[in-house]
C-alpha cells in the first residue's frame, strides 16, 4: 500500500523559509509527475509546484521565483523549498504523486505564515 508522508511544515514569519519534504512508501509505478499544492481555509485546493518524470517543473504564478521543487528518483522523495513566505499563502500543503492511472495524496503538513 502507497503511503505519502509530508513534513517540513510549521510556523515561520513573513519574509520566512521552509522546506518541504514528502517520502513515499510502498511501490509505485510509472510515476508520471510529482508535486505540491495547498489548501487554505475556505478556498479550494491548488497546485504550488509540479516536476514531471522528465524533470520539467511547473509552478503557480504566484510562487515563481520564490519557491522551487526537487525530487529524488532513488527514494521517491519530492521537496518544496519555499522562501520569503507570504501571510496569505498559509495553509496545508499536500503532497501529491500521479501515474498513468492512479493519484496519491498525503495527509498534508500546515505552514503558517504569521508574526
Amino acid at each position: 500500500q502507497v503511503q505519502l508522508v509530508e513534513s517540513g511544515g510549521g510556523l515561520v514569519q513573513p519574509g520566512g523559509s521552509l522546506r518541504l519534504s514528502c517520502a513515499a512508501s510502498g511501490t509505485i509505478f510509472n510515476i508520471n509527475n510529482m508535486g505540491w499544492y495547498r489548501q487554505a481555509p475556505g478556498s479550494e485546493r491548488e497546485l504550488v509546484a509540479r516536476i514531471s518524470n522528465g524533470g520539467t517543473t511547473t509552478y503557480a504564478d504566484s510562487v515563481k521565483g520564490r519557491f522551487t521543487i526537487a525530487r529524488d528518483h532513488a527514494e521517491i522523495t519530492v521537496y518544496l523549498t519555499m522562501n520569503n513566505l507570504k501571510p496569505e499563502e498559509t495553509a496545508v500543503y499536500y503532497c501529491n504523486v500521479r501515474t498513468y492511472v492512479a493519484a496519491f495524496w498525503g495527509k498534508g503538513t500546515l505552514v503558517t505564515v504569521s508574526s
